[in-house]
Protein backbone atom coordinates (compact mmCIF):
# COMPACT_ATOMS: atom_id res chain seq x y z
CA UNK A 1 0.00 0.00 0.00
CA UNK A 2 2.65 2.56 0.58
CA UNK A 3 4.20 1.53 -2.80
CA UNK A 4 1.46 2.76 -4.13
CA UNK A 5 1.15 5.76 -2.35
CA UNK A 6 5.03 6.79 -3.05
CA UNK A 7 4.63 6.10 -6.71
CA UNK A 8 1.30 8.39 -6.84
CA UNK A 9 3.10 10.82 -4.95
CA UNK A 10 6.30 10.30 -7.58
CA UNK A 11 3.93 10.68 -10.66
CA UNK A 12 2.24 13.62 -8.96
CA UNK A 13 5.91 15.50 -8.92
CA UNK A 14 6.78 14.71 -12.36
CA UNK A 15 3.67 15.98 -13.93
CA UNK A 16 3.86 19.16 -11.81
CA UNK A 17 7.39 19.18 -13.62
CA UNK A 18 6.36 18.47 -16.39
CA UNK A 19 3.39 21.38 -16.04
CA UNK A 20 6.33 24.10 -15.10
CA UNK A 21 8.80 23.29 -17.49
CA UNK A 22 5.97 23.74 -20.14
CA UNK A 23 5.05 27.02 -18.50
CA UNK A 24 8.24 28.08 -18.36
CA UNK A 25 9.53 27.27 -21.62
CA UNK A 26 6.18 29.44 -23.09
CA UNK A 27 6.77 31.95 -21.09
CA UNK A 28 10.53 32.32 -22.15
CA UNK A 29 9.25 31.97 -25.99
CA UNK A 30 6.69 34.85 -25.34
CA UNK A 31 9.87 36.93 -24.04
CA UNK A 32 11.78 36.14 -27.39
CA UNK A 33 8.73 37.31 -29.87
CA UNK A 34 8.43 40.23 -27.81
CA UNK A 35 12.50 40.80 -28.25
CA UNK A 36 11.75 40.02 -32.01
CA UNK A 37 8.45 42.38 -32.55
CA UNK A 38 11.07 45.29 -30.96
CA UNK A 39 13.66 44.15 -33.79
CA UNK A 40 11.22 44.99 -36.59
CA UNK A 41 10.17 48.28 -35.54
CA UNK A 42 13.90 48.92 -35.06
CA UNK A 43 14.74 47.57 -38.55
CA UNK A 44 12.00 50.00 -40.15
CA UNK A 45 13.55 52.90 -37.70
CA UNK A 46 16.99 52.15 -39.39
CA UNK A 47 15.61 52.02 -43.05
CA UNK A 48 14.27 55.40 -43.01
CA UNK A 49 17.73 57.05 -41.45
CA UNK A 50 19.50 57.40 -44.50
CA UNK A 51 16.48 59.02 -46.23
CA UNK A 52 15.86 61.53 -43.34
CA UNK A 53 19.87 61.81 -43.25
CA UNK A 54 19.82 62.74 -47.17
CA UNK A 55 16.85 65.26 -46.87
CA UNK A 56 18.77 67.36 -44.15
CA UNK A 57 21.68 67.57 -46.13
CA UNK A 58 20.49 69.23 -48.75
CA UNK A 59 19.53 72.11 -46.75
CA UNK A 60 21.64 71.22 -43.56
CA UNK A 61 24.76 70.37 -45.15
CA UNK A 62 27.25 72.52 -43.26
CA UNK A 63 26.06 70.49 -40.20
CA UNK A 64 28.04 67.69 -40.91
CA UNK A 65 29.09 66.55 -37.79
CA UNK A 66 25.11 65.92 -36.49
CA UNK A 67 24.52 63.98 -39.64
CA UNK A 68 27.81 61.98 -39.10
CA UNK A 69 26.72 61.21 -35.78
CA UNK A 70 23.29 60.01 -36.93
CA UNK A 71 24.54 57.78 -39.11
CA UNK A 72 27.65 56.22 -36.26
CA UNK A 73 24.79 55.92 -33.93
CA UNK A 74 22.75 53.86 -36.63
CA UNK A 75 25.24 51.97 -37.73
CA UNK A 76 25.93 50.90 -33.88
CA UNK A 77 22.71 50.17 -33.20
CA UNK A 78 22.57 48.13 -35.78
CA UNK A 79 25.08 45.64 -34.93
CA UNK A 80 23.96 45.78 -31.57
CA UNK A 81 23.23 42.74 -30.28
CA UNK A 82 20.97 41.14 -26.78
CA UNK A 83 18.47 43.51 -25.04
CA UNK A 84 21.22 45.47 -22.99
CA UNK A 85 23.41 46.37 -26.11
CA UNK A 86 20.42 46.89 -28.21
CA UNK A 87 19.10 49.63 -25.41
CA UNK A 88 22.13 50.82 -25.45
CA UNK A 89 22.52 51.40 -28.85
CA UNK A 90 19.02 52.77 -29.05
CA UNK A 91 19.66 55.41 -26.65
CA UNK A 92 21.93 56.85 -28.36
CA UNK A 93 20.41 56.78 -31.07
CA UNK A 94 17.44 58.41 -29.86
CA UNK A 95 19.30 61.22 -28.89
CA UNK A 96 21.56 61.97 -32.11
CA UNK A 97 17.46 61.75 -33.83
CA UNK A 98 16.59 64.40 -31.33
CA UNK A 99 19.59 66.58 -32.40
CA UNK A 100 18.84 65.72 -36.16
CA UNK A 101 15.06 66.30 -35.60
CA UNK A 102 15.99 69.72 -33.70
CA UNK A 103 18.09 71.41 -36.87
CA UNK A 104 14.76 71.42 -38.62
CA UNK A 105 13.76 74.39 -36.19
CA UNK A 106 17.31 76.07 -37.72
CA UNK A 107 16.35 75.57 -40.94
CA UNK A 108 12.77 77.06 -42.09
CA UNK A 109 12.96 75.36 -45.78
CA UNK A 110 14.03 72.06 -44.25
CA UNK A 111 10.85 72.35 -42.10
CA UNK A 112 8.57 73.30 -44.72
CA UNK A 113 9.84 69.90 -47.00
CA UNK A 114 7.03 67.98 -48.03
CA UNK A 115 9.36 64.86 -48.15
CA UNK A 116 10.92 66.03 -44.22
CA UNK A 117 7.88 65.95 -43.15
CA UNK A 118 6.45 62.94 -44.14
CA UNK A 119 9.98 61.19 -43.08
CA UNK A 120 9.70 63.27 -39.45
CA UNK A 121 5.84 61.85 -39.33
CA UNK A 122 6.62 58.30 -40.31
CA UNK A 123 9.83 58.45 -37.62
CA UNK A 124 7.11 59.53 -35.04
CA UNK A 125 5.17 56.62 -35.88
CA UNK A 126 7.79 54.12 -35.26
CA UNK A 127 9.14 55.78 -32.27
CA UNK A 128 5.39 55.45 -30.82
CA UNK A 129 5.17 51.55 -31.97
CA UNK A 130 8.87 51.08 -30.37
CA UNK A 131 7.79 52.29 -27.53
CA UNK A 132 4.66 49.87 -27.30
CA UNK A 133 6.80 46.93 -28.11
CA UNK A 134 9.19 48.00 -25.55
CA UNK A 135 6.32 48.22 -22.64
CA UNK A 136 5.21 45.25 -24.36
CA UNK A 137 8.80 42.65 -24.25
CA UNK A 138 9.93 44.32 -20.41
CA UNK A 139 6.06 42.81 -19.22
CA UNK A 140 6.96 39.53 -20.88
CA UNK A 141 9.87 39.87 -18.90
CA UNK A 142 8.95 40.59 -15.96
CA UNK A 143 6.27 37.40 -16.02
CA UNK A 144 9.19 35.35 -16.95
CA UNK A 145 11.63 36.12 -14.02
CA UNK A 146 8.68 36.10 -11.54
CA UNK A 147 7.68 32.47 -13.07
CA UNK A 148 11.14 31.44 -12.55
CA UNK A 149 11.64 32.76 -9.26
CA UNK A 150 7.94 32.03 -7.74
CA UNK A 151 8.32 28.60 -5.56
CA UNK A 152 7.94 25.30 -6.08
CA UNK A 153 9.12 26.32 -10.30
CA UNK A 154 12.34 27.89 -8.85
CA UNK A 155 13.44 24.38 -7.12
CA UNK A 156 14.00 23.10 -10.29
CA UNK A 157 14.14 26.02 -12.99
CA UNK A 158 17.75 26.08 -12.84
CA UNK A 159 18.00 22.84 -13.65
CA UNK A 160 15.80 23.19 -16.53
CA UNK A 161 18.24 26.25 -17.60
CA UNK A 162 15.83 29.19 -16.94
CA UNK A 163 17.66 32.26 -16.22
CA UNK A 164 17.10 35.86 -15.39
CA UNK A 165 16.41 37.96 -18.28
CA UNK A 166 17.38 41.61 -18.74
CA UNK A 167 14.83 44.09 -19.42
CA UNK A 168 14.99 46.72 -22.52
CA UNK A 169 16.46 49.64 -20.14
CA UNK A 170 16.58 52.98 -21.94
CA UNK A 171 18.98 53.78 -19.30
CA UNK A 172 19.87 57.84 -17.73
CA UNK A 173 17.47 59.14 -20.04
CA UNK A 174 14.84 56.78 -20.07
CA UNK A 175 12.32 59.71 -18.75
CA UNK A 176 13.50 62.08 -21.56
CA UNK A 177 12.44 58.49 -24.00
CA UNK A 178 9.25 57.67 -21.89
CA UNK A 179 7.89 61.05 -23.43
CA UNK A 180 6.02 60.64 -26.69
CA UNK A 181 8.28 61.70 -29.52
CA UNK A 182 7.34 65.64 -30.55
CA UNK A 183 7.64 66.24 -34.24
CA UNK A 184 6.98 69.79 -35.09
CA UNK A 185 6.41 71.26 -38.47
Amino acid sequence: MSGWIILGILVVLVLFAFSAYNRLVALSQRVSQAFADIDVQLKQRHDLIPNLVETVKGYASHERGTLDEVIKARNAAISAQGPAQVSAAEGQLSGALGRLIALSEAYPDLKANAHFQQLAGELSDIENKIAASRRFFNNAVSEYNTGIQQMPAALFAGTFGFTRKEFFDLGASRTELEAAPSVKF
